[in-house]
């Protein structure tokens, strides 16, 4: 579930957020939102949307993975101040670029606002977004108490998801919706899984 439509860019879909600058020779760190990494190997321009709407079109210079983010190095931004010049900045490409899914495959935005009910038609809440943990990734659900489930997206767990109907059918082991409940406020930063863009 990777990469998104942002309400920067109608057509732009994000496949990384530059969060801050990295060392001294202008690097940028960056949350990745895609799954295909891929996307970073290439030679010419990437496009980035400031957040006052501006687009800057730099060359990736380098790229290296450091943990769960890519730094980058861009042509002409050689300093601690022109990398922090980049922070904010959206790396998008055209929602038509997007990766062609597989079946069972979604998009975390065709996700995020779906709901949530068991086998047996009881509502749980509404998707805010996605974790990735390393295995499967794993859906963050505002219950209708106003807590929050964590539940894994796994075919087992979650066996229907009808993007017509914006429903995702779960199938919880015993005691998974209480166990995985928590306090509106604890909030985990929704990460991303790899499916799409």
């Amino acid at each position: 579930m990777n990469g998104s439509p942002d309400n920067t860019g109608e057509d732009d879909v994000v496949i990384a957020r530059i969060v801050k600058p990295h060392g001294i020779r202008g690097e940028v760190a960056c949350d990745i939102e895609t799954g295909f990494l891929e996307r970073f190997e290439i030679d010419g321009p990437v496009k980035v949307r400031m957040r006052d709407g501006a687009i800057l079109n730099p060359i990736i210079e380098d790229r290296r993975f450091v943990k769960n983010r890519i730094l980058l190095k861009f042509e002409g931004y050689d300093t601690m101040d022109a990398a922090r010049g980049l922070v904010g900045g959206l790396i998008v490409i055209n929602a038509s670029d997007r990766m062609a899914l597989d079946q069972d495959e979604f998009y975390e935005y065709e996700l995020v606002g779906l709901e949530m009910v068991t086998a047996e038609g009881r509502r749980c809440g509404r998707v805010t977004g996605l974790i990735s943990t390393g295995a499967a990734p794993v859906l963050v659900i505002e219950g209708d108490d106003g807590g929050e489930i964590l539940v894994p997206f796994t075919d087992a767990i979650c066996p229907d998801v009808d993007l017509n109907s914006k429903r995702i059918t779960v199938n919880p082991p015993e005691g998974l919706l209480e166990l995985n409940t928590k306090p509106r406020g604890d909030s985990l930063d929704a990460g991303k899984a790899r499916v799409g863009s």
